[in-house]
């Protein structure tokens, strides 16, 4: 059990539920506080102010209409649940609740597992998402992922997600290639609720970040699994910095990111591609952009491309030799890549830093 943590609720008057929901609990090491008897006298005070403190209520599809009825103020992390097939009227009774779903015992078990699993997580919020983006083809923009989820993750756990099959690889530039652990390709089909701390200890990590990439022949990724993955692994991390594709399926994606970083290159060509890809981002006031190499005034590339500049990250001498040694774009503190990464992570956290 953890310690300190306020037990769930189980709302169920059905005994073969109620062992049920116990059994779970106790494998996903929850304490869980089981409410038998009727709502009727003091009884409906004592489920109410429960109702309203308990971090996960699963409220059994055989007393959903009787809590129903006592019209519980709405909360998150409500669940009803019941055996399958589901009685009458208990998706009615669940959006009366206000529940996030109806669960079907014995096939949703796995989900109700990972539900009790993540009250663990409770309370720490979620993480920021950040996605990083090339202006143009070879612009480096999984280089400075690489490198803002290296500084992030010398303030508190962060996640590294690769969403580009054909770029050059997160996992390979951090030498985590050869580390076992789970990949795109055990999650790009999934469904279903994906538990924050699972996804946490299941990718491949060594002292920095942990990486959710793909193998050597990707396989293309469902935007659900997309959309739980990034749902978990903003639960479970301080940080989570996403490297995405220049074209193809990151609407959604890039809607969901805090800050999206978008790295130009300064010549007419890069700066012209950069512009076009902002205009075709849906809400450009969360793009931020990085100008790559020396030379060029950042003022005048944001003028340029339609948006502010948040650091300059010139090239970086030994970077390629630091790629091949699996030391990750990041040697030092005091690198190009890291000063670039940290001033990046700070717009993050200031809401008026990304304002055009």
């Amino acid at each position: 059990m953890v310690d300190g943590m306020d037990p769930a609720l189980a709302l169920t008057s059905d005994p073969l539920l109620a062992d049920e929901l116990g059994r779970l609990a106790a494998a996903a090491g929850v304490p869980l506080r089981l409410v038998a008897d009727g709502f009727a006298g003091g009884a409906a005070d004592r489920t109410l102010a429960a109702w309203s403190s308990a971090p996960l209520v699963l409220v059994g599809a055989d007393r959903a209409a009787e809590l129903a009825a006592l019209a519980p103020a709405r909360r998150p992390g409500v669940l009803v649940v019941c055996w399958s097939p589901p009685p009458d009227g208990a998706f009615r009774d669940a959006l009366l609740l206000g529940a996030e779903r109806v669960l079907e015992l014995p096939a949703a078990a796995p989900w109700v597992t990972e539900a009790l699993i993540d009250l663990g997580e409770a309370g720490r919020g979620d993480g920021a998402l950040l996605g990083v983006l090339g202006g143009s083809g070879g612009a480096g923009a999984t280089t400075l992922a690489c490198a803002l989820a290296q500084v992030a993750a010398e303030r508190g756990p962060t996640l590294l997600v690769d969403l580009d099959p054909l770029g050059p690889g997160c996992e390979r530039m951090l030498a985590l290639d050869a580390q076992p652990g789970v990949r795109w390709d055990s999650l790009g089909r999934a469904s279903g609720r994906l538990s924050a701390r699972s996804l946490r200890e299941a990718v491949p990590r060594g002292d920095g970040p942990g990486v959710l990439g793909f193998t050597a022949h990707p396989l293309p990724l469902e935007a659900s699994a997309v959309r739980e993955a990034l749902s978990a692994a903003r639960r479970g991390h301080d940080t989570v910095v996403v490297d995405l594709p220049r074209a193809g399926g990151t609407e959604e994606t890039l809607a969901r990111c805090d800050l999206v970083v978008l790295v130009v290159v300064p010549s007419y060509a890069g700066v012209t591609a950069a512009a076009r890809r902002l205009a075709a981002v849906a809400d450009p006031s969360r793009v931020g952009l990085v100008v790559r190499g020396r030379g060029a005034d950042p003022a005048r590339v944001a003028d340029l491309v339609g948006a502010p500049a948040l650091a300059v990250m010139p090239d970086q001498r030994g970077l390629d030799e630091a790629l091949d040694l699996g030391l990750g774009p990041v040697r030092s503190r005091r690198s190009p890549l890291a000063r670039a990464a940290r001033a990046v992570l700070a717009a993050a956290t200031d809401p008026g830093a990304v304002a055009a």
